[in-house]
């Protein structure tokens, strides 16, 4: 008797189940989602849970997936319908304003993102809205000649906008999970997995990005509990170091970290020594509403290229309350990317003194190293 009813017990246990391949599995569950996005229909969080029950083989109460890997899943939906619909949809758009008001209406088709895992949260993983990474890609001028660095890739919303302009990618991100979604979303291209915040350090010398898109964790650091104030500093600091001479950088960081702010004026006079603040906005914590949070955040656009004066900023124009005011704003005031003209004046400063004796040093440069040689030249 006692031999039955263990059996009885055994059978009656719920059997785990099987191992499955992670990022394989988030790249099913998000296939699923795009036929209903397709349509244009909403995605509820029963729509999330079926997709990713089928892709897993077990329920999240089954312990098979967490909502935080659901939420990824529904980010990697996004990716997947705009590489599929972003040329058609550019191509409809009568503007760019046009074009964000579709990528609003996708958006607001997923569940908002209201439980957050202790990862996420202790790594600051809060993807770009999917709007918010157009206006992104909007300031920087994105061109097919482009190399595009993406420090802290997530689930790639960032970098699918790359992608539709045709650019030459290379992607960077640390938690394991989320780079191998990556190099399913984005096959080919390659996917590192360092610190973002020593990016520079890390990366191939052969790497030289002419554009870094980056919405680096705000105030936490790899490998180091509690807050780091200085986080994301760090993370603009290397990657501007990486970044190529007339490149653009343009990042979402918190709405704090401005030029003009008391704390931070002297790191940015420091940072325009190498690089001019060309544009900086703070935007209301409404745009991260359904994405789990509310905190203000801010874009900035650095050219690298040194400012005139390190200690002069450029004005803020205040704080958007939307994601179509901050891409008015961006139109309006971010200049064009620096031209083939001014990289070269801007590197002869480097070298000729403005001096009485600018002119006889530029001549002897221009006699060691003749335009017409330079012209030439076939290699890099």
């Amino acid at each position: 008797m006692t031999l039955t009813a263990d059996l009885r017990t055994d059978a009656a246990a719920p059997c785990p189940p099987p191992p499955v391949d992670t990022a394989a599995a988030l790249l099913a569950a998000a296939e699923r989602l795009l036929p209903g996005l397709e349509r244009g229909r909403a995605i509820d969080a029963g729509t999330l849970r079926a997709a990713m029950t089928a892709a897993f083989g077990g329920s999240d109460a089954e312990g098979a997936w967490s909502w935080k890997l659901a939420y990824d899943v529904g980010e990697a939906a996004q990716v997947l319908f705009l590489r599929r619909f972003g040329p058609a949809m550019l191509a409809r758009s009568a503007s760019p304003a046009a074009f964000l008001a579709m990528l609003e209406r996708l958006t607001a088709l997923l569940p908002s993102q209201t439980r957050r895992s202790e990862e996420s949260q202790a790594r600051q993983q809060f993807s770009t809205p999917l709007p918010l990474a157009g206006v992104v890609a909007a300031a920087a001028a994105l061109t097919p000649a482009d190399r595009v660095l993406e420090p802290s890739a997530g689930t790639g919303l960032l970098a699918v906008f790359a992608e539709l302009a045709g650019t030459n990618l290379v992607l960077n991100e640390l938690a394991d999970t989320r780079a191998a979604l990556l190099e399913r979303l984005f096959p080919g291209v390659p996917v590192a997995r360092f610190d973002a915040a020593a990016i520079h350090d890390h990366l191939d010398a052969a790497v030289r990005p002419t554009v870094v898109l980056m919405n680096p964790p705000f105030s936490a650091l790899a490998a180091v509990d509690g807050r780091v104030a200085d986080a994301a500093v760090r993370h603009l600091a290397s990657a501007l170091a990486r970044l190529a001479e007339g490149g653009r950088l343009v990042a979402v960081t918190g709405a704090g970290l401005a030029p003009d702010h008391p704390a931070w004026r002297d790191t940015f006079v420091r940072l325009q020594e190498r690089g001019r603040v060309v544009f900086s906005a703070a935007i209301d914590g409404r745009v991260y509403a359904r994405y789990g949070t509310t905190v203000d955040t801010r874009l900035t656009v650095v050219d690298r290229v040194p400012a005139d004066d390190p200690a002069v900023f450029p004005a803020s124009p205040g704080m958007a309350p939307d994601v179509a005011t901050l891409l008015n704003w961006v139109r309006r005031d971010v200049p064009p990317r620096a031209s083939v003209s001014e990289i070269i004046a801007w590197t002869l400063r480097l070298f000729v003194p403005v001096g009485e004796r600018g002119p006889a040093v530029f001549a002897a440069l221009l006699a060691r190293h003749p335009l017409l040689r330079v012209v030439d030249r076939t290699g890099p």
